[in-house]
């Protein structure tokens, strides 16, 4: 998957557990999201930085239209749930 973030776009930002059901769904489609972690990254490097338990998903922008769908009915499945 290209890391120019040019050709990446950001499909979520929130918490880890929710992201993580989010990019099994995307899985299941043949989509696989690059999943960043500023908080765990940093501890990581020495220095805490982010928020935890926070992540970004991303997907290269040319998947968008196959993965829009499946984000939106997600995003409104959690919005019930809550």
């Amino acid at each position: 998957m290209p890391n120019n973030p040019e050709e990446t776009i950001r499909i979520y930002t929130g918490p880890a557990l929710v992201a993580q059901a989010l990019k099994s769904r995307l899985n299941d489609i043949g989509i696989e999201p690059i999943t960043k972690d500023d908080h765990q990254s940093g501890i990581v490097s020495g220095f805490a930085i982010g928020v935890p338990g926070q992540v970004r998903l991303f997907i290269r922008k040319d998947q968008l239209p196959k993965a829009q769908p499946v984000i939106d009915l997600f995003l409104k499945d959690m919005a019930e749930e809550e």
